[in-house]
């Protein structure tokens, strides 16, 4: 049961990364050109112009990847709880769980408030999200 458990986190991980990212496709009819004839390329990123918005960028998908996962193993230590049928070491295995994955979440999300307070006093601009 969890081998497959773990299969499927890492394959909904896979499709949430691969899913991410945009499309970037060519442009069409005067093939990137502009008024003076030189060629132009446009930026794939988007909007994203320097290494520390990169970071943010990658920082903020991480995020929402582990807060993905966080939802699994709640869904995942609440089914282990409500079908443990009275069995008291199923309950406690769904109930640690359940605490782990809340402990989890707050070093992660207290990690991340941590950084980006640092990062905007030192840097001065937002680097992170």
């Amino acid at each position: 049961m969890k081998k497959y458990f773990f299969v499927f986190c890492l394959l909904f991980c896979f499709s949430l990364f691969i899913c991410g990212f945009n499309v970037v496709l060519a442009q069409s009819g005067t093939g990137g050109s502009n008024a003076n004839g030189s060629i132009s390329l446009t930026n794939p990123l988007g909007s994203i112009n320097s290494p520390q918005a990169l970071i943010g960028k990658i920082i903020t998908s991480v995020l929402g990847i582990v807060g993905s996962l966080a939802l699994l193993m709640f869904v995942y230590g609440g089914l282990i709880w409500m079908t443990s049928s009275g069995n008291q070491e199923k309950v406690k295995q769904g109930r640690d769980t359940l605490m782990w994955a809340a402990i989890g979440l707050v070093v992660i999300f207290s990690a991340y408030a941590l950084t980006r307070v640092l990062l905007n006093s030192v840097v001065g601009n937002s680097v992170v999200g």
